[in-house]
């Protein structure tokens, strides 16, 4: 059973910056991403990479967020600039075993879930 533990959240003022990061552990994965979840609104692909350095991003964070990985299959950083409130979140790391001809943002692609860290971003 792979464990995913995230690292990284807190508060930052609006135009900040955040570095989340996600080791994994006790199994194999291929495919990580992050998602968020802000209260009251379902849960949203932020960002995924696989063992090839493939990535995929939400078109709401392309050109701030930056998802890259050590050790592909164990480590995923997700570097978060330019901050906005509405960033403000859980954000969650996610595995899966699998690779994908295009790397998914469904939560329903992945098995594997950390316990979610919080981003809060004042104005």
């Amino acid at each position: 059973q792979v464990q995913l533990v995230e690292s990284g959240g807190g508060s930052v003022q609006s135009g900040g910056s955040l570095r989340l990061s996600c080791a994994a552990a006790a199994g194999y994965t291929y495919t990580m991403a992050w998602f968020r979840q802000a209260p009251g609104k379902e849960r949203e692909g932020v960002a995924a990479i696989d063992q090839k350095g493939r990535t995929s991003a939400a078109d709401s964070v392309k050109g701030r967020f930056t998802i890259s990985q050590d050790n592909p299959g164990n480590t995923v950083y997700l570097q978060m600039n330019s901050l906005k409130p509405e960033d403000t979140a859980m954000y969650y790391c996610a595995a899966s075993r699998f690779w994908f001809r295009d790397i998914p943002l469904r939560p329903t692609d992945y098995t594997y879930w950390g316990q979610g860290i919080q981003v809060t971003v004042s104005s």
